[in-house]
């Protein structure tokens, strides 16, 4: 976020499209319920994928929407810790929970917009470009594609159009907006986890008066950070 006396910045704004994508809801444990627009530690995944690295807890200012979505049905297939079960391939038999089909929610021709402050956006810039491993967006067989990647300015900003972007909650006040808490940052061992709540417009906010925020152009961008 922005502060008093905050001064302009260069970062770099990477654009994306992903066919279809699907990003789990952690806060309805054991139903399948979609979130629509994805959570911020799925993007550092996705950069930790074009980096190479473990992790990617970089700054992120986000913009994010679908064009469509829908329910596709999918089936489990629960497999036994225990390694018994053998006839069956180490799948739990149907009676003891097996094999069923699930509603899975999922969102079409998603529109990613990240923007990453220097020193860290010439980095992530240049692995987007020749990324280590295949770039996803949530789940391993939704493929994500870059269509853009440049540089920016980053002014603070008092007005601006708040458009598809995640914004700080309190970061403006148009009535059209929900609170969605998202998923920060995920460890590599998984015992430690950061989650955060932002402000976003379904069919995108209007232009207004904005706070903590900056702007490329005439979108507001509300940057985040997190503590690894």
């Amino acid at each position: 976020m922005t502060s008093a006396g905050a001064t302009a910045m260069d970062a770099v704004r990477a654009e994306f499209t992903a066919p279809v994508a699907s990003f789990r809801d952690p806060m309805f444990p054991g139903v399948t319920r979609c979130l629509p627009v994805p959570p911020p530690a799925t993007l550092r995944g996705m950069l930790a994928a074009a980096t190479g690295g473990i992790i990617e807890p970089v700054t992120l200012g986000v913009a994010a929407y679908a064009e469509g979505g829908g329910i596709d049905l999918e089936t489990y297939h629960p497999i036994s810790m225990d390694g018994t079960n053998p006839a069956v391939g180490g799948r739990v038999r149907a009676i003891k929970g097996g094999m069923t089909i699930r509603n899975r929610p999922f969102l079409a021709m998603v529109h990613v917009t990240v923007w990453v402050p220097e020193p860290d956006g010439s980095r992530i810039a240049a692995a987007l470009r020749r990324p280590v491993w295949g770039l996803r967006l949530g789940r391993s067989q939704d493929a994500v594609y870059l269509r853009s990647i440049q540089p920016v300015r980053l002014t603070p900003a008092k007005e601006a159009l708040v458009g598809p972007a995640r914004a700080a909650v309190g970061g403006h006040a148009d009535p059209a907006a929900i609170t969605l808490r998202l998923s920060e940052f995920v460890a590599p061992d998984r015992l430690t986890s950061q989650s955060g709540d932002y402000l976003w417009c379904a069919e995108g906010g209007r232009r207004q008066p904005v706070d903590g925020a900056y702007q490329d152009g005439d979108q507001a961008v509300w940057l985040r950070a997190v503590s690894a």
